[in-house]
C-alpha cells in the first residue's frame, strides 16, 4: 500500500470518529486495508446511499494490471464452488484492457480454473465486475469428455491415438512416436498434467539442449502440442512452455552434388538394382520419403508429395527428361528397397554428402538450364501460393516443354 492511500485512511478514520459506532466503523475501514482494498474506494462505499463505485481510470489500469479484486462481501455472494478458491487466490480474478479505439478501451474478465471458462468483456469495470458475480452462480464446468486421461502419458498416448494420427503423414507420426518414447516419456511418466510446471519443461528443453538442438526444437514442438490438447480437453488452463525459452537450431540445407561426382555415384552403383534409384532422384528432384510413391506413368513419373499437411493427398508429375529415359529402359515397375538401405549404399559412394542432396542438385540444375519457375515449383512440389495453387493447373504439353530444358 502506497504512502498517498494511508494518508487517505487517516483520513477516512478522523471522519468516522465523530459518527456513531465510531469504533465498529473503524475497525471495519481497517479490516478493509488489511485486505488490500484501494482507499479511494473505500471512502466511496463508506459514503452513505452510494450503490455503485465508478473507478477513475488509472485505478481500472492498475486493477487491469495486477488482477481484479473482490471484497469479502462481494465474495459471500459468490456460490460455494468459487468461494473457496477466490479465498485462496487472495480475491482475483484475471484481467485483460484491451484497446478498441482512440481512446477507447474494453475489460476482459476471465476465470479460466478446475473445468470452469468464464469470461465477461465490459466497457466498464465495476459493471463488468458485476456481471462477472451474476454469471458465477450460473456457471457450470465444461465437460472433460468421458475416459480422457490427466496424466502426462496416458493423455498423450490418448492424444496421438485420436487426433495427432488423423493430422500428420504417416512417416511424421511414427517419427513423433519414436521421439516422444526417447525423449518425453521417460521424463514425465505419468505425472498429472496439471503438476508439470514452466520450470520443469525449461531443464528438460535445457538437457537435450546440450546433446542435440535439433532434438530438443523437435521436442518442444511435439510437447506444445500435447499441452494444447489438454487445455482444450479443459485439464490445463495455460501451455507451461509458454515462458520456457524455445531453443534455436540453424537447419543444414543441402549442397548440390558436382557433375564429377554424379557420374561418380551413377558408375558406383552402375550394374545394381540401385543404379535407376539414385538417377530416379537425381533427374527428378524427389524427396527420400517420396521414392517409395513413385510410378512411371507414361513419360511421366508421378509421386505423392510429402509435404502437404491436414492429411491432404497430394501428387506432383516430373516429366521423364533425356537425362533419365536410358536408366528406365525395360523398367515398368519402380522397386524401391527401403530407404535406410538406399541411404547406406549411397554414403558407400559418397560419403560427404547424404541422399537429400540429390534434390538440391535437381533444384540447382533446373535453374541453370532455364527451367521456368511455375514448372520448376511443380516438378520439385512447392507451394506456389494459395491463389496460384486454386487457379493455375499446368498442361502437360508444358511441363514437357519445359522438362526437355533438363540436360547438362
Amino acid at each position: 500500500m502506497k504512502y498517498k492511500d494511508l494518508e487517505k485512511i487517516n483520513k477516512i478514520i478522523e471522519i468516522l470518529k465523530a459518527s456513531p459506532n465510531a469504533d465498529e466503523n473503524i475497525q471495519f475501514v481497517l479490516r478493509l486495508a488489511d485486505e488490500s482494498v484501494k482507499a479511494e474506494t473505500l471512502e466511496k462505499l463508506i459514503q452513505k446511499g452510494q450503490q455503485s463505485v465508478t473507478m477513475p481510470s488509472k485505478e481500472q489500469d492498475e486493477q487491469a494490471k495486477f488482477g481484479l479484486q473482490f471484497t469479502t462481501k462481494e465474495i459471500d455472494q459468490m456460490p460455494k464452488t468459487f468461494k473457496k478458491e477466490f479465498r485462496a487466490e487472495g480475491c482475483t480474478a484475471r484481467i485483460r484492457k484491451r484497446q478498441t479505439g482512440k481512446n477507447s478501451y474494453t475489460y476482459e474478465i476471465r476465470y479460466r480454473r478446475n473445468g470452469y471458462n468464464i469470461t465477461i468483456t465490459d466497457k466498464n469495470l465495476e459493471k463488468g465486475k458485476t456481471r462477472f458475480l451474476t454469471a458465477l452462480k450460473t456457471a457450470k464446468p465444461i465437460e472433460k469428455g468421458f475416459g480422457v486421461p490427466t496424466t502426462f502419458h496416458e493423455f498423450s498416448t490418448y492424444y496421438f491415438e485420436h487426433f495427432r494420427k488423423r493430422k500428420v503423414s504417416e512417416r511424421t507420426y511414427i517419427n513423433d512416436i519414436c521421439r516422444y518414447k526417447n525423449h518425453i516419456k521417460p521424463y514425465y511418466e505419468s505425472i498429472k498434467i496439471k503438476d508439470i510446471t514452466p520450470d520443469v519443461c525449461q531443464k528438460h528443453i535445457d538437457t537435450l539442449s546440450k546433446t542435440s538442438t535439433k532434438t530438443s526444437v523437435e521436442v518442444y514442438g511435439l510437447m506444445s502440442v500435447v499441452f494444447k490438447a489438454a487445455i482444450a480437453h479443459g485439464i490445463i488452463e495455460k501451455n507451461p512452455l509458454s515462458i520456457v525459452l524455445k531453443p534455436t537450431h540453424q537447419c543444414e540445407h543441402g549442397v548440390a552434388l558436382t557433375k564429377e561426382e554424379e557420374k561418380k555415384l551413377l558408375q558406383g552403383v552402375k550394374g545394381t538394382k540401385y543404379e535407376y534409384i539414385f538417377a530416379l532422384a537425381l533427374y527428378t528432384g524427389l524427396r527420400p520419403n517420396e521414392l517409395e510413391t513413385a510410378k512411371i506413368d507414361g513419360d511421366f513419373i508421378v509421386a505423392k508429395n510429402s509435404k502437404r499437411k491436414g492429411g491432404k493427398v497430394e501428387y506432383k508429375k516430373i516429366p521423364i527428361c533425356k537425362m533419365l529415359k536410358p536408366f528406365l529402359e525395360g523398367v515398368k515397375t519402380l522397386e524401391i528397397p527401403t530407404l535406410e538401405y538406399v541411404r547406406y549404399e549411397f554414403n558407400n559412394v559418397l560419403p560427404n554428402h547424404i541422399l537429400y542432396d540429390l534434390r538440391t542438385t535437381f533444384y540447382t540444375r533446373c535453374e541453370e538450364c532455364g527451367v521456368a519457375e511455375p514448372a520448376r515449383d511443380e516438378f520439385v512440389g512447392h507451394s506456389r501460393g494459395r491463389l496460384n495453387n486454386a487457379y493455375s493447373d499446368l498442361s502437360d504439353e508444358y511441363l514437357r516443354k519445359e522438362g526437355k530444358k533438363l540436360v547438362w
